[in-house]
């Protein structure tokens, strides 16, 4: 993936890897459409409640046959080129459990392995982990609802800020980032992402090894042995 520009799904279905310049040209719409496909029912338990669904109940496919059809009435090329996404919608196979989404157009079907392919090659690409948390019980259940519904409230009254633009405005001004604003533009936003975990490990080695030198930090008490490398 490092020098890919795309990652193959199915056999006329590809993943683009956009450049920092592309997402911060739409980051909002990026980044809601790779939230919105790598989605764990967890994630989106106050609109599947509206729905009368039950999270816990739903799997990460169920909720992705659910999403994608919503996904695709908007401009979707930044990820999937001229790809039409706008003719999917859920099926379930006669006789069986089997669901899928089709297009009569395309005469395309995405299953399951392909979902877990999609969701996983997006989540490489935005250095995202999966959300697998569940609540322990039905109090628990309420509980976290209750309080993701409070946190949705507060959230839309905020103004979001521009995560991205921040992380270019950081490493173009940190030594070890050998880019300048317009040569960073092109790098591939999976080039990016990795360059920012690697600084931001480095500089934390950095700041472990002046601690051990000054006496300051004990490495026989240190739990992440890796602090100890920035490779």
């Amino acid at each position: 993936m490092l020098n890919a520009t795309s990652i193959e799904i199915l056999p006329g279905l590809s993943i683009r890897i956009p450049t920092v310049g592309e997402v911060l040209n739409n980051e909002t719409a990026y980044y809601s459409i790779v939230s919105a496909l790598t989605a764990s029912p967890f994630d989106y338990m106050v609109p599947l409640d509206d729905m009368g669904m039950d999270f816990t109940q739903v799997t990460d496919y169920e909720l992705f046959l659910l999403l994608f059809p919503m996904c695709a009435k908007s401009d979707l090329s930044i990820l999937f080129g001229d790809f039409d996404a706008s003719g999917f919608q859920a099926y379930q196979e006669k006789g069986s459990r089997r669901k899928f989404l089709y297009s009569p157009g395309s005469q395309m079907t995405i299953d399951e392995p392909a979902y877990q392919s999609l969701a996983d090659a997006l989540r490489k690409m935005n250095l995202l982990e999966k959300n697998a948390a569940r609540p322990g019980n039905a109090s628990a259940k309420k509980y976290l609802l209750e309080r993701e519904r409070r946190k949705l409230r507060r959230s839309a009254k905020k103004a979001q800020g521009q995560s991205l633009e921040s992380l270019v405005v950081a490493l173009v001004n940190t030594s070890e980032f050998p880019y300048n604003y317009d040569s960073c533009m092109d790098l591939s936003i999976y080039r990016f992402n990795l360059s920012v975990r690697q600084i931001q490990k480095k500089i934390a080695f950095d700041n472990t090894m002046i601690g051990i030198y000054a006496g300051s930090v004990d490495t026989s008490k240190l739990t992440d042995k890796d602090a100890l490398s920035w490779i």
